[in-house]
Order: structure tokens, then C-alpha cells, then sequence
């Protein structure tokens, strides 16, 4: 059967959604409809419809029919809205729903005791089960931590602008990344294989590292010694745990980074060594740890 054409993004002016969106206008295989909030005042790229929606079930409805696929890059705070817009694409005739993962996997006991806002992602999954038929399905992507976006931001634990980096236990646990453009490739590569795809839950990935082999080259490629912080998991997550617990907010991304950095029994962050990778049948190639710092640092 032929790709998917009609694709609607919910939640493309979010940091993830931006990155679908990117990977989907750079493929110029779809018609692309972005669904924003009536109050939203984000801008997207020419030549994309938006359709401002009040998240109703009638109006997902109407915003779904016509639609081959519906991509929902909702964050965190909106997991729950998933449901009524699974029901309202398979009452609308859309074909393939892809739920909000695109990060770690929701499908790990150890990641959801760390981030239990994620079994919100993992009950969507066995909803999506129960609504599989001959004209529906799903596709789930899990990949891990975004090296590229996280070290550009500092999310990661390392610092270019001050040449700091936290590093984690010893820093040579072995886990996996994904860069954007690999997150947008694989996103495209679904909708291309509809057959391929249908119904399964995937992982993916572009680099395999570890912190030292990431500050390495990060030493190397600014030419400047980096000074080191060290912590452990037990701190991390304690602290994380304590900042959450009286409203921080900022809690979560320290129980994030324990998901790849971690020292914790049955976490499985190296996907390439631990999982089955996908990565062959969506056209991914692993890359150097060096190629994608250099880039950053440029």
C-alpha cells in the first residue's frame, strides 16, 4: 500500500513537535495540517494548514476527517487528551495514529517508576490495541534522550558556553541517542510504510556513548579542559524526587536524565545493545559521538 499522505501534528510548536514538523516539511511527501489550541499564538512554517481546534470531540472530528494519519506531539500536562483524539480519528477514518513517545520508553517499568506521568503514555498504548482493525492502527517510537537538542541546551548535564559537565557514577554507562534529524527521519519512514509499521512499538537510535566518551570529545573539539561535577544516581533522583515533591517543576528533568544516566537496575538505556532497533528498516545510520558535538559546538 502506498505512504500516507494527509498528516495532521498535534502539538507542533512544542520542542519535540517542531522537530516532527521540520522532518516532515524536509520530505515534502505531505499535505500538512498543524492543530493549535484557539488561543495558541505560535506561527508555523508557509504552505502548512493550521487549523485552530477548541479540543472538542465533534470539532477532533471534523479536524480528523479526510486525514491519513495523526501524529500527537502533546506534552506532558495533555498525555490525558490522548484518548478522545484516538476515538475521534478512528470514528473520522483516519488510518495510523502515532502517540506522543518520541522520548524513553514508555514501556519500561524502571522508566515509569521514575517518571510515573509516563504511564499515561504506556495506558494509551493498550488503548491503541484495543482499537486495532483493518482500517486502524498505531505506531509507537521510543527515542531515549535527543543528543543534539540536549547538549545544545545544557539539558544534559553539559555546559558549552561555561565548559562545565555533570557527570553521573563513574560516567561510562553505555546508553543511546537520537539525534532530530533521525527522530524527524523516523517519523517520515512510518508514514512511508504503512504495511511495515502497523501496530508495532519501536526503537531507535543515532549514537551509542557514554558521558566520558561525550565530554571527551566535547574537551577535544573546544580545545579547553572542562571542569567536572560529579554526583550519583542517588542523589539525582532524591533530589528530583524532593524538587517535585514540593511543586518543582524542575524535578522532572533531573528523574529525565535518570532515565539514560541512571545506575539502576532493568532501565535498559542502551537500546542498540538492550532492545531491537528499528533502525534499518526506518533508514537510520549511526553516528560518531565527535560528528554530532562538533556540530554543536559550531
Amino acid at each position: 500500500m502506498p505512504g500516507f499522505k494527509n498528516i495532521v501534528l498535534v502539538g507542533a510548536s512544542g520542542d519535540i513537535g517542531k522537530i516532527i514538523l521540520d522532518g516532515l516539511v524536509a520530505s515534502s511527501n505531505f499535505n500538512i495540517t498543524v492543530l493549535s489550541r484557539k488561543e495558541s499564538a505560535a506561527s508555523f512554517p508557509a504552505g502548512i494548514t493550521v487549523r485552530k481546534t477548541d479540543f472538542s470531540d465533534t470539532d477532533l472530528e471534523v479536524a480528523f476527517t479526510g486525514q491519513d494519519a495523526v501524529i500527537s506531539v502533546l506534552g506532558v500536562t495533555a498525555f490525558g487528551e490522548q484518548r478522545k483524539m484516538v476515538d475521534a480519528a478512528v470514528r473520522s477514518g483516519v488510518q495510523r495514529f502515532l502517540p506522543s513517545e518520541f522520548s524513553v520508553s514508555s514501556q519500561n517499568e524502571a522508566v515509569l517508576q521514575l517518571l510515573p506521568s509516563f504511564g499515561e503514555k504506556k495506558e494509551l498504548i493498550e488503548y491503541l490495541k484495543t482499537k486495532q482493525s483493518n482500517s486502524f492502527s498505531w505506531t509507537g517510537i521510543a527515542a531515549s534522550g535527543l543528543l543534539d537538542w540536549g547538549l545544545g541546551n545544557g539539558f544534559l548535564g553539559f555546559d558549552v558556553a561555561s565548559h562545565t559537565a555533570t557527570i553521573w557514577d563513574d560516567g561510562n554507562k553505555s546508553i543511546t541517542f537520537t539525534n532530530e534529524k533521525q527522530l524527524g527521519q523516523a517519523v517520515v519512514s512510518v508514514l512511508q510504510q504503512p504495511q511495515e509499521t502497523s501496530n508495532k512499538y519501536f526503537y531507535i537510535a543515532s549514537v551509542e556513548t557514554t558521558q566520558n566518551e561525550i565530554l571527551a570529545a566535547l574537551e577535544e573539539t573546544t580545545r579547553a579542559k572542562w571542569s567536572v561535577k560529579a554526583t550519583t544516581t542517588e542523589e539525582q533522583v532524591a533530589e528530583g524526587v524532593k524538587k517535585l515533591g514540593s511543586g518543582d517543576i524542575t524535578g522532572a528533568f533531573a528523574l529525565a536524565r535518570a532515565t539514560c544516566y541512571g545506575n539502576i537496575p532493568g532501565l535498559r538505556a542502551n537500546y542498540a545493545k538492550e532492545e531491537t532497533l528499528a533502525n534499518d528498516l526506518l533508514g537510520l545510520k549511526f553516528e560518531p559521538v565527535k560528528d554530532t558535538v562538533k556540530r554543536i559546538v559550531a
